[in-house]
């Protein structure tokens, strides 16, 4: 029987980790950001929250990853932690919401873009959107090297556009542009309001690094590979997104960037004229479809550790004879993708209910660290969390308060979400009665 090979490396690893982090949300939600945030200063501190939290998850993640690194990830630490019921809403909410409404938005965030360079209506944009996301399965169906390779390649690429756009924002822009006064302000809303809002900005951006996880199963010497790929990763995400908010304001006043749908289109052109306006269209586009690679590779591990268990279609546990890859859980997630392109809502309710569902589980995966610690306390751990139980129970902390905020300020897209975990709960029973008969 074929079976999954063990190929991926620490630099395949890291592209993996930054490169499923850096998608569209640092061009695209700044200037929600900046709408909900008056303050350039609460606007720089909510991304270093959001950099502190990843670094915060990943550190807890790279102990978890390092005890159990099988393919799945996530998937795994909530089964062995709190049982198949959780696992399975985990799995299930990714294939339906999180990581299929975030291959959607992604796909028609690059086809968007796209379209700068090739005019297309409402209809064309959705069909290169679903060109793009068949043609990133194909290559991902045809080996995991392959889908690295092409990973590594497009996030070498979009590292390379965000330091041009941070090096223009620093060369050419000017620090009397904004003024970085402590002073708050008026935020509409009240603070608690802005900083809930900004942070569905916030955490759509700085998720990703996670994605390093699911492939756990065909990673070489995964127990010190996934630990560094995820913390290198984080690390250099943070610095990345800090200075592109920081580039963005020598360019832009904090009024223009609340304004601006495409800000990074905004703030170069302001100095390279049309030429800028190109260029980091480009980028966007690289940094876009290159994170619909990584998320095509990495999430249908997920599935194939669920049907591996029992509790998905069988043939999603298939492995390629030829290919040595889950070719049924790439292709299902990818037509399933197809489906909400063809259907969704606006970008920011999307992101709304897809960044919910997502923390509910980031919670509990890193909670699970205290489970492990107590139920196993003499086990081997070759990496640990920093710092424990403070690192843990920030990230914790924060996702609760993050999943409470979004009940109260956006109870349509929480409800939506919570909806979808309700109805996997018979459909859970339904896979487990399947495994016993």
């Amino acid at each position: 029987m074929a079976e999954l090979r063990r190929s991926l490396t620490l630099f395949d690893m890291t592209m993996i980790a930054i490169g499923g982090t850096i998608g569209s949300g640092i061009f695209l939600t700044p200037s929600l950001i900046a709408h909900a945030l008056p303050s350039p200063v609460l606007v720089i501190a909510v991304w270093l929250v959001g950099g502190l939290m990843a670094m915060a998850g990943a550190l807890t993640f790279a102990e978890l990853a390092a005890l159990m690194p099988k393919a799945g990830g996530q998937y795994v630490y909530l089964t062995e932690a709190y049982g198949d019921l959780v696992g399975f809403l985990f799995g299930w909410a990714y294939f339906l919401v999180c990581n299929a409404g975030g291959l959607g938005a992604l796909s028609v965030a690059f086809s968007t873009y796209f379209g700068y360079f090739v005019p297309m209506g409402v209809a064309g944009t959705k069909l290169v959107a679903i060109a793009g996301l068949l043609l990133v399965t194909t290559v991902n169906v045809l080996g995991v090297r392959a889908g690295a390779i092409f990973s590594d390649i497009f996030t070498v690429l979009k590292i390379a556009g965000i330091a041009a756009l941070i090096a223009v924002g620093f060369t050419f822009g000017s620090s009397h542009t904004t003024s970085f006064t402590f002073a708050v302000g008026d935020v509409p809303g009240g603070l608690g309001t802005g900083l809930a809002t900004a942070m569905v900005g916030v955490l759509w951006s700085t998720g990703g690094w996670q994605h390093a996880t699911y492939a756990s199963g065909e990673v070489r010497n995964p127990r010190r590979t996934l630990p560094l790929a995820m913390i290198i990763g984080t690390t250099a995400v943070t610095l990345m997104y800090v200075m592109v908010n920081v580039a963005y304001m020598f360019l832009l006043t904090p009024q223009e960037i609340a304004a601006s749908p495409r800000v990074a289109a905004d703030a170069v052109s302001r100095v390279m004229g049309g030429a800028g306006g190109t260029a980091i269209s480009l980028a966007i586009f690289i940094s876009t479809f290159g994170v619909v690679g990584i998320y095509t590779l990495t999430a249908p591990r997920i599935y194939f550790a669920m049907a591996n268990d029992g509790l998905f279609f069988k043939r999603v546990a298939e492995v390629h004879p030829r290919f040595h890859t889950p070719a049924c859980a790439i292709i299902a997630q990818s037509l399933w993708a197809v489906v909400l392109i063809l259907f969704w809502g606006t970008f920011e309710n999307l992101i709304s209910y897809v960044v919910f569902t997502d923390w509910i589980f980031f919670g509990l995966a890193a909670a699970s660290v205290f489970v492990f610690r107590r139920r196993n306390p003499d086990a081997e751990r070759l990496a640990r969390v920093p710092l424990y139980p403070i690192t843990p129970l920030f990230f914790v902390a924060m996702s609760a308060w993050f999943v409470a905020m979004t009940l109260v300020q956006r109870p349509a897209q929480a409800g939506a979400g919570l909806g979808f975990l309700a109805l996997g709960i018979p459909v859970f029973f339904y896979w487990k009665r399947q495994k016993t008969t």
